[in-house]
């Protein structure tokens, strides 16, 4: 980095030391790189002014100018809101502010002529902008064509760092940037054959540009750079993996595989199921070292896609294990298998922070001689005591609820690294999969088994409780089973344990024993108990239970044909698919209600939608990446993988598509990057890999 990039920020003009310390500890910017590298987020044209008449709260952002009519303070002793009139020869509008309220006073003056922005709303049933920016007109004479707005924190803007004064020192530092030599990061052919603008005039336009154009093309160079050396830095690691990194060969498709497949599985496997065995067959006969991802939507087989693959894992004299996020799930993974496999000569262990010493003992030692097959646990698989004689496969369940570091410790050990399959229920958009898990080789069963019926999904609200106590009460003299579920927030616990309580209650009041039984399941009860309640309600002894998200993943009940989500809109998109997919696992007809208030947002509308137009798994991923971001679908242990600084993966699809294209051109013709051409492209992938640190990817 040059010496000027590499500069303190606080010598910016306008910044100073105190500043300076504000922005390294809110924002992580230190030098003049960072803060050039902190992109608006928005661009507003300040150019264009609106009549009040013109006015509506369709509109996104608006810049009226005018006269400050009246002033009013509203509150007793203390000031809780001050509203101020303002008229132009067109109308009038009114402008509130609920904070900074005396300075605010203080500083308005009626008569005086004022430009105003911000968002129109309707408050108390008025056309009104809350907490609009004011200025006067000499100082709006500023104004370029597009002005940028930048993110900045409360505490910021509290010490005068607000966009406004960000957006000055940014001008400062352009102004001396100008002057500076900026090193490019692509090489010459590159930007030629993508169109890409030079580095120095996309940073000049990004914040300042001159017109649209300018704005795009400046957008385009840096969202390419950004996702260009991403996907090389992928495709590296997966390129490195295959040629170096060799796996443990499965030669041949054995007695245990053949006599499950042929003689204990209880159905017909779907040709989706067949395709990822033949993949995973692929994989681990060539030699080379598996590392796959198996996408497949709640219900859709996966489970026995990974037994076949350990039992695969078996006739090749090899040990396997299955990590699951909570022991709720790992418990069901151990009751499903052992019931495929009870009639075949395998050994299968279940070991969960719940495993009493004695029987800990007994499966540490069975794994370390090699008598056990099958080891399948919770976090508890990663503790140093767990060694195995020869890990062959390693499966891992959702495994986005765990760190990198967590996965990685399961071979951490293994002088030949095992085959690793990443199984997900929660299906991922194409474009966070070519991002986030680029560096895998990625399977979809796409299909559900035969017979399956979709899940009938309806919106009631409130007023509608009777019709679904009558529609439950049906269900259960059918013989059916309901799931209630109640959602659980940890900044709100209490509350909505108090919440489930009470709907516990109120059920127990309108199903009331001995005609129906109800059980209850949440994460503050002790395991054992917790344990009970679900088997009485598996083995049909309960007709309802009442339960937190603790059933998300993990419980499959053919006989439960009801699932009802209560304050639905809490729920993101992922979740409520999930808990959706607990039910419609037998012959029967099933059905999700998801219950709301009569006041919902519009990102809650519009995830209710979503739920009752469609059961794809895949339609409903891309939904909640639209509305949520990619960081939250991966979980907080994860979003920092997609942490860019202006490429985004909800609207830049084709993008990632052509820097993926262009990242497997270039190194097919050149692996090692070590051509003169490519020279400058190492020097910023060796930067980029400093940058980053060691720990990748599942692998």
């Amino acid at each position: 980095m040059s010496e000027f990039l590499a500069s303190s920020v606080e010598y910016i003009k306008g910044i100073g030391p105190v500043k300076g310390e504000l922005l390294r500890n809110e924002l992580n910017i230190h030098s003049f790189r960072d803060m050039l590298y902190w992109f608006p987020y928005r661009y507003v044209d300040r150019t264009r002014f609106y009549k009040i008449s013109e006015i509506n709260e369709e509109l996104p952002y608006v810049l009226v100018k005018g006269k400050i009519t009246t002033i009013t303070a509203h509150g007793q002793k203390r000031a809780t809101r001050l509203t101020a009139q303002l008229r132009d020869e067109t109308g009038s509008i009114e402008l509130i502010w609920f904070q900074a309220i005396k300075w605010m006073r203080d500083s308005l003056k009626t008569a005086q002529e004022y430009i105003v922005f911000g968002k129109p709303t309707r408050y108390v049933g008025k056309l009104n902008i809350i907490h609009p920016e004011i200025e006067t007109p000499e100082y709006n004479s500023e104004a370029t064509y597009l002005t940028p707005f930048y993110n900045t924190t409360e505490k910021c803007k509290a010490n005068g760092l607000d966009s406004k004064s960000i957006s000055r020192s940014m001008k400062a530092l352009i102004e001396k940037f100008q002057k500076e030599l900026l090193p490019e990061t692509l090489p010459q052919w590159l930007k030629q054959k993508y169109q890409l603008i030079d580095l120095k005039q996309a940073i000049i336009n990004i914040h300042f540009p001159a017109d649209n154009e300018l704005l795009r093309a400046a957008k385009r160079r840096l969202k390419f750079e950004e996702l260009f050396y991403l996907q090389l830095h992928l495709l590296g690691l997966k390129k490195v993996r295959q040629e170096r990194i060799k796996g443990i060969v499965f030669e041949k498709v054995g007695e245990h595989f053949n006599s499950f497949y042929h003689h204990h599985l209880p159905f017909q496997l779907t040709k989706a199921q067949k395709r990822v065995i033949r993949e995973i067959r692929t994989d681990t006969f060539t030699g080379r070292h598996m590392n796959r991802l198996l996408q497949g939507d709640v219900g859709s087989g996966k489970t026995v896609v990974a037994l076949m693959a350990m039992l695969l894992a078996i006739d090749n004299r090899c040990q396997s294990c299955l990590m699951a996020p909570t022991e709720i799930l790992a418990n069901q993974h151990y009751e499903t298998i052992t019931s495929l496999i009870r009639d075949l000569p395998v050994k299968v262990s279940l070991l969960t922070g719940s495993t009493k010493s004695v029987q800990r003992k007994k499966i540490l030692e069975s794994l370390a001689d090699g008598s056990l097959h099958i080891l399948i646990g919770t976090h508890a698989l990663i503790e140093e005591t767990v060694r195995f004689r020869q890990l062959g496969l390693a499966v891992i369940d959702e495994q986005h609820r765990f760190g990198v570091e967590q996965r990685a410790r399961l071979w951490l050990n293994e002088q030949v690294k095992p085959h690793v399959l990443v199984m997900t229920a929660t299906p991922i958009p194409r474009t966070l999969a070519m991002t986030v898990y680029g560096d895998l080789d990625v399977s979809v069963i796409d299909e559900l088994p035969p017979g399956r019926k979709p899940v009938a999904t309806y919106h009631f609200r409130e007023d509608k409780r009777l019709k679904l106590i009558g529609f439950i009460r049906s269900q259960v003299k059918e013989g059916r089973q309901v799931y209630i579920v109640y959602p659980l927030i940890d900044e709100s616990e209490k509350l909505d344990y108090a919440n489930l309580v009470q709907g516990y209650e109120s059920l127990e009041r309108d199903f009331p024993p001995p005609d129906y039984k109800v059980s209850i399941v949440h994460g503050r009860q002790k395991s054992e108990l917790r344990q009970l309640e679900m088997r009485l309600f598996a083995e049909g002894k309960t007709h309802i239970m009442v339960a937190t998200t603790v059933i998300e993943v993990g419980v499959n009940i053919p006989n439960a044909s009801v699932m009802v989500i209560e304050s639905a809109e809490r729920f993101g998109l992922s979740q409520l698919h999930q808990l959706r997919g607990r039910v419609g696992r037998g012959a029967s007809q099933s059905y999700c209600i998801l219950m709301t208030g009569n006041k919902l947002s519009a990102d809650a509308r519009e995830r209710i939608k979503v739920m009752t137009q469609t059961n794809d798994g895949f339609v409903i991923a891309e939904a909640d990446m639209r509305l949520r971001g990619p960081g939250d679908i991966l979980g907080t242990q994860q979003s920092g993988m997609v942490d860019f600084k202006i490429a985004d993966l909800t609207t830049d699809s084709l993008l990632i598509e052509e820097t993926r294209d262009a990242a497997n051109e270039l190194l097919n013709l050149d692996r090692t990057l070590s051509l003169p051409e490519n020279a400058l492209i190492r020097q910023q992938v060796i930067r980029h890999r400093k940058e980053k640190g060691e720990w990748d990817k599942v692998s």
